[in-house]
């Protein structure tokens, strides 16, 4: 087996991060799904293997917002070659829109790239760079759906 593995996933939020990572199911790589699996650290969690694809960064950046204790395993040779402890960052650009419709991004696409600061760890709240605007996780999901 070669791809990713997702652990530590919060229970019930496995499906999120499938969303966040845009994986249907029409893609044609394996995917499992374990939810509800009993654990010693979390009480239960989720967990997620895809065969045959790797996550890039901001991928990895978007399932801290869900998961923000996940552990990517990267599967080579049915071998774990890499765990990465995921991290929230400070910022993220590029990957999300505003979702206040006056928000300058949202007509200068061209020439302003969307950028959110992390505000709050705890809760995952982004505040637009621009605007000023929260964005909840609620809201995050909603945008990928």
């Amino acid at each position: 087996m070669n791809g990713t593995v997702i652990d530590h996933i919060p229970s019930g939020r496995a499906l999120d991060i499938l969303k966040i990572i845009r994986i249907t199911g029409k893609e044609g790589n394996v995917v499992l799904i374990a939810m509800n699996v009993e654990s010693r650290k979390l009480g239960k969690k989720d967990i997620i293997k895809i065969e045959n694809r790797y996550l890039l960064k901001d991928e990895l950046n978007l399932i801290a917002l869900v998961a923000p204790n996940a552990t990517i395993n990267i599967v080579k040779n049915y071998d774990v070659i890499e765990k990465i402890k995921v991290e929230l960052p400070e910022k993220f650009e590029g990957i999300l829109k505003c979702h206040n419709p006056s928000c300058i991004t949202n007509y200068e696409r061209e020439s302003l790239s969307p950028k959110f600061l992390v505000e709050d760890k705890v809760k995952l709240t982004l505040r637009c760079f621009y605007c000023g605007r929260s964005m909840f996780i609620s809201d995050i999901l909603k945008q990928l759906a």
